[in-house]
């Protein structure tokens, strides 16, 4: 059995403005994780990624790539409790 672990991300760049979002839902759908993405006051994009630990790796991976017209400067990266409370991937304001 997978282990299901959760991680909240920030990523910084130009991610904001470029629909990093969406393609973030998009993908993290893609990889079937739950949970959410935002936009942050200072710039930042902020998600939190719940699911087996490998889909979560592959979401994190994408993030420090981004979308199509996004530039990632860095992904930080920090260990959460797993909550399965979560049925999607939305974004949030």
């Amino acid at each position: 059995m997978a282990e299901n672990v959760a991680a909240l991300l920030t990523i910084s760049g130009k991610v904001q403005g470029v629909f990093f979002r969406v393609e973030t839902q998009k993908a993290a759908r893609g990889y079937g994780v739950t949970g959410w993405v935002r936009n942050l006051a200072d710039g930042t994009v902020e998600a939190l990624a719940e699911g087996e630990r490998n889909r979560v790796d592959a979401l994190i991976d994408w993030c420090q790539r981004g979308a199509p017209m996004s530039r990632v400067d860095r992904v930080d990266v920090e260990a959460r409790d797993y909550s399965g409370s979560y049925d999607s991937f939305e974004v949030t304001y």
